[in-house]
């Protein structure tokens, strides 16, 4: 028998800041870009009562721990439950599993703002934000550890949601965060634009890109749905978190290969690729690059393994026993 912990959400929420994670995520899309193993999702999706079943994976050597996420949402309950499993990269032993609802906005945000860290310029100023969620609100936390912004402007079609997200995180940001009336008014005059919706298409028009910009899109993971419209995928420099997506479910580049803009030669480099320094990031003032942001296992790996030694070192979690395979498996 081998023992690991249980962390509840209670548990998990507050151990680490948006930094923190910031921080852990960079060095998990380093190890990747040198040859850590991660896999981007699959879904099993269910008809009656309508449904998803999710997973992906990553291995971090250099952290020592791999695992992944799993998560069921919809179906009858119309809810969703997250799922974190935790090994020892070196020995395989379960190390926790984690209740990772509390932690997915901060590593998924984390993720983002890595992108933002390696592809956008230091001299940004305006930010704007699409969508008013707990994803948006995890996107630009995260962000505004890597960049000084002056400004951050919000879009999202409900009023009151985006005037509630301006008022909430300008109150706990440096920078002014402001609502405003449109995604063109948001995206016009920003260094940065961050997408976090769960539009199935388009939330801006490519057109109104000033050179020199920087693009996250996080909202979507789906081949029939898209936030970039073909525009924003054409004139970018575009960097996946993996390369497989764009295959798969990177549903604004597949639209874009679809409609003749570009093809798979336009896929520049994986985030990691740049991180560990094996491809270029930005190369010029003017150049508008991309970061599409699907999720994977690495920043689910590396975020869950910061929350892990910070509930040990604090005593938290509830151990729970595992036996081992040459153990149970007793061929009764």
């Amino acid at each position: 028998m081998t023992t690991a912990l249980f962390l509840s959400s209670n548990d998990v929420d507050g151990l680490a800041t948006s930094r923190a994670f910031v921080e852990t995520v960079h060095e998990g899309y380093r190890q990747h870009g040198e040859g850590a193993p991660a896999r981007p999702r699959t879904k099993l999706l269910q008809r009656d009562p309508p449904g998803m079943l999710t997973d992906y994976a990553a291995v971090l050597p250099d952290t020592g721990v791999m695992g992944g996420y799993m998560y069921a949402a919809g179906f009858g309950e119309r809810d969703a439950w997250f799922m974190t499993p935790l090994f020892d990269a070196e020995t395989g032993e379960p190390l926790a599993v984690l209740d990772g609802a509390s932690m997915n906005p901060f590593k998924t945000g984390a993720a983002g703002a890595v992108g933002v860290d390696a592809l956008a310029r230091d001299d940004v100023e305006t930010l704007a934000v699409i969508g008013s969620g707990p994803q948006a609100r995890g996107q630009l936390r995260a962000t505004v550890t890597v960049r000084e912004f002056e400004r951050v402007d919000v879009f999202s079609p409900t009023r009151e949601h985006r005037e509630s997200f301006a008022e909430e995180l300008d109150e706990l940001l440096d920078p002014a965060v402001r609502a405003v009336d449109s995604s063109a008014a948001a995206v016009e005059s920003a260094d940065v634009v961050i997408t976090a919706t769960n539009a199935s298409q388009p939330v801006f028009d490519g057109d109104l890109l000033e050179p020199g910009t920087h693009v996250t899109a996080m909202g979507q993971y789906s081949a029939d749905k898209r936030e970039l419209d073909a525009t924003t995928i054409e004139r970018a420099t575009y960097v996946p978190d993996l390369r497989e997506r764009t295959e798969i479910d990177a549903g604004s580049f597949l639209h874009a290969a679809e409609s003749g803009a570009v093809d798979e030669d336009h896929v520049h480099a994986e985030l990691g690729e740049i991180i560990a320094g094996k491809a270029k990031g930005r190369t010029s003032s003017d150049e508008i690059t991309v970061f599409d942001s699907g999720g994977t296992g690495i920043e689910t790996v590396a975020g869950g393994a910061l929350v892990y030694e910070r509930a040990r070192e604090a005593g938290l979690g509830t151990e729970i026993e595992f036996a081992p395979a040459s153990e149970a498996l007793t061929g009764w």
